[in-house]
């Protein structure tokens, strides 16, 4: 029996005894052409320039020879046969490992969403689109419509590649209504671990209904229109029970009566995201009203306690409590309106389906402060009221404080405060949060917007694009 070593030299004797042959034909045809041109009154002359040419040939040859065909096999430990299956660890590492290795420094991630025909092999071609632009394939969605597909990708990228270019071979390979806008590391989560993260959220607290309506929509805008208003009379605004749903807007009932309506200029919203999202509204319903009960003892300067929790219905009769003992100075700073219409706002600013409301109270047990995180639309307002006995000792900052940890937890990009000038507190507590601070005066209202994010991650990375067929 062989050994493997001398089972992979090949036999040459064939090659050899051609070679010989080769030799002696040569030999002769030298010969044959000696006793031609020898006679000629040139032949030396050429004899020796063709036995030049021949040295320089065969020397050709044999360098060629020993770099190529008589080169020895490669080792083993540096390349596997041809047919040599690598394990799954190994196919994972060269094909996803080392585009994971490039993304760090030069891919740029996508999401994208397009529009194909209900055929077979549309979606192949998609994939076989991206395959050729060198694109990874991360998460992939499919939204059925009535008449076609909306798929959704999250696309790994090389970073030269352009959102023009992208959407030109996405519409050459079927797809239409292209969308595309940049994404980041948080939208590599999987959609139902994503959901479930959302509906538990929405579970703990019902201030998070918007927020989680927010994530699961992607870039939209949210507005809870009340059934009645601060006024105490009706809005009209009601829907049937099971929304509506048109093109990019949707209307979903308020559990909390009113209506929820979520917003965006592109793209339209399927059936599957009004599903999604009606599904959120309704565990909302089911679990009612709900607050974490959270506290925090604060020791004041002076070595009073305080205890900081989240307010909200519930303390209504404390907190209308709280506007008789301020001063028609401190009301007016806060409600920049009629004084004796303050109450009327509390109901709205206790709800959580507005925002989210900070109570500060005594030993006790008396409220003396309130802070309010309050959602409007794409931008979030904070504000204060302070009793005037409770004021300079910290509360007010502390308060801000905590409803910016709020917002930034939430996602917000900033926040913002309408005061006026003369409010000296609520200016300096802005100031002290440490973050840039924009300032607008209009007609002696003063508005503060303080940035959480810088202006490039606030955002979009790449104008959207649409691609047109």
């Amino acid at each position: 029996m062989t050994s493997a070593k001398s089972a992979r030299r090949p036999h040459r004797w064939r090659r050899d005894l051609i070679e010989l042959a080769a030799l002696f034909t040569a030999v002769a045809v030298a010969d044959a052409i000696a006793n031609l041109i020898g006679h000629q009154p040139d032949g030396p002359y050429l004899l020796m320039a063709s036995a030049v040419a021949l040295v320089a040939t065969a020397a050709f040859h044999t360098w060629w020879a020993r770099r190529h065909s008589h080169a020895p096999p490669p080792d083993e430990a540096d390349a596997a046969p041809v047919g040599t299956a690598t394990t799954a660890g190994e196919a994972e590492g060269a094909g996803r490992g080392g585009v994971a290795d490039a993304g760090e420094a030069g891919t740029t991630l996508w999401r994208m969403r397009t529009t194909v025909l209900d055929a077979p092999g549309s979606l192949a071609a998609l994939c076989t689109a991206l395959a050729g632009l060198r694109v990874d394939i991360l998460t992939l969605q499919t939204h059925p419509l009535a008449e076609g597909t909306v798929d959704e990708f999250l696309l790994r990228a090389p970073a030269t590649l352009q959102a023009q270019e992208l959407s030109r071979k996405i519409a050459a390979a079927g797809g239409a209504s292209t969308w595309i806008e940049r994404a980041d590391a948080h939208d590599l989560v999987d959609t139902p671990t994503r959901v479930l993260s959302l509906a538990t959220r929405t579970a703990l607290d019902a201030a998070e209904l918007p927020l989680a309506l927010r994530q699961l929509l992607g870039r939209c805008t949210i507005h809870s229109l009340p059934a009645v208003s601060v006024t105490g009379r009706a809005t009209g605004q009601s829907t049937p029970v099971e929304g509506v749903l048109e093109e990019t807007v949707m209307r979903l009932r308020d559990p909390s009566g009113g209506v929820i309506s979520v917003e965006r200029p592109y793209p339209p919203f399927t059936p599957t995201e009004f599903a999604r999202a009606r599904a959120l509204v309704e565990l909302d319903a089911r679990l009612g009203p709900r607050v974490p009960r959270s506290e925090d003892v604060l020791t004041l300067p002076e070595g009073n306690e305080i205890t900081v929790r989240r307010a909200d219905r519930g303390d209504l009769a404390a907190a209308r409590a709280m506007h008789d003992r301020c001063s028609q100075n401190t009301l007016g700073l806060r409600y920049h309106g009629p004084v004796a219409d303050a109450d009327r706002y509390l109901d709205h600013l206790l709800s959580p389906r507005f925002g989210r409301t900070l109570a500060v109270q005594t030993a006790s047990g008396r409220l003396v402060a309130l802070g309010h995180l309050l959602w409007d639309g794409d931008e979030t307002e904070v504000a204060l009221l302070v009793e005037d006995d409770w004021q300079r000792r910290g509360i007010g900052s502390e308060l801000l404080r905590r409803l910016v940890a709020l917002a930034e937890e939430a996602g917000c990009d900033s926040v913002y405060a309408v005061t006026q000038s003369r409010n000296t507190g609520m200016v300096a507590a802005m100031r002290a949060l440490a973050l840039p601070l924009d300032y607008q005066i209009e007609e002696g209202t003063l508005v503060i917007t303080a940035r959480l994010t810088s202006e490039e991650a606030a955002q979009p990375a790449v104008p959207t694009e649409r691609a047109r067929r």
